[in-house]
């Protein structure tokens, strides 16, 4: 079968390999979408954490169902589903509490072990979540929705209160999202203006920030002179995620969806002062893909316009570099098998 391998930092390779072989409690699948996540292209940069290559990419998966286990009832042949590419030991004390994203053995596909950029895929068959109306492009984004949603669920947000999210990546894009739903007044935050006007357009921010090193002020002037409520980093940038702290209003909760190897430096004092609340929020649970499938086959979570880009497997080795320009007008990058 075709597999697209990283090899090394900038290189990618299009490669055989044999076709795998489905253990007794894995499903085979046909992997029809991938989706192109910031994992990625750190990956292809040579800055992801946790990584080793050589590698085959690919966790953001839409897919077809080709064979089953003896006796699964959630799955028929020719299911269309999404993949939750976290796989979890199950006996851990994290895993035993429910908290399955947090396992301390934790793989993900594309990340720890190869991932979906291939034609033919094994994954355990209870990490296949199907829908019988949503499109295999749908499906390839409900990975990235999950980091959002359960971001979101993690800060516990109110009705009404304003939230920032810094970095409008498809997984800050997400945080808005579930933030709408909940009835939040969205403030947005980002170095590239096409994404800023893209949120705006797309998901009625109330007000879009061009970053220009120390925002406090422009988010004061966008909020009646106070700060937010809540406040989710989303950039994994440790400059923005060290001043995020000087964001956040007394009481507030800042969350760190994106992460880095660096340290994070904030003073005490101020911390205590406003009585802070940091979280940080990994991956998502089986849950929030249900969840989220359920919102999506009711139409209250639209994603069709965030897909910029759409590639084949065979063009993706070419393409790829482009994607990486901090004025790339990409937000959301499909990979066709």
């Amino acid at each position: 079968m075709q597999t697209i391998v990283l090899e090394r930092p900038g290189c990618l390779t299009l490669t055989s390999r044999p076709k795998p072989v489905r253990g007794p409690e894995e499903a085979l699948v046909r992997v029809c979408r991938v989706g192109i996540c910031g994992t990625d292209l750190h990956a292809f940069k040579g800055d992801q954490p946790f990584f080793e290559y050589p590698r085959v990419l690919g966790h953001e998966l839409g897919v077809e169902v080709l064979a089953i286990p003896e006796g699964e009832d959630r799955l028929t042949i020719g299911a269309r589903c999404a993949v939750e590419p976290y796989l979890n030991c199950g006996i851990c004390i994290a895993c035993s509490q429910g908290f399955t994203n947090c396992c301390s053995k934790l793989q993900v596909l594309g990340v720890h072990r190869d991932g979906g950029m291939l034609e033919y895929l094994t994954v355990p068959s209870h990490k296949l979540h199907p829908s019988k109306s949503l499109s295999t492009d749908q499906l390839a984004l409900v990975e990235t929705l999950s980091i959002g949603a359960h971001a979101v669920e993690r800060a516990q947000l109110r009705p009404g209160e304003t939230v920032l999210v810094l970095g409008l990546g498809p997984i800050g894009l997400s945080v808005i999202q579930f933030a709408r739903l909940v009835g939040s007044r969205l403030l947005a935050l980002d170095i590239n203006l096409n994404r800023l006007e893209f949120a705006q357009k797309q998901f009625g921010v109330a007000e879009t920030i061009l970053s220009r090193g120390d925002n406090e002020a422009e988010i004061r002037r966008a909020n009646a002179g106070e700060l937010p409520a809540a406040v989710f980093d989303a950039t994994g940038n440790p400059q923005s995620m060290n001043q995020s702290f000087n964001l956040v209003a007394p009481r507030g909760r800042l969350i760190f969806v994106g992460f880095h190897q660096q340290e994070i430096k904030f003073k005490d004092a101020e911390f205590h002062r406003r009585e802070l609340t940091l979280l940080a929020s990994r991956n998502s649970t089986s849950v929030d893909f249900s969840n989220i499938i359920t919102l999506m086959e009711a139409g209250q979570i639209q994603v069709d316009s965030w897909i910029t880009d759409r590639v084949s497997h065979t063009e993706i080795i070419t393409e790829f570099p482009s994607w990486l320009s901090q004025q790339s007008e990409l937000i959301k990058a499909i990979v066709e098998w």
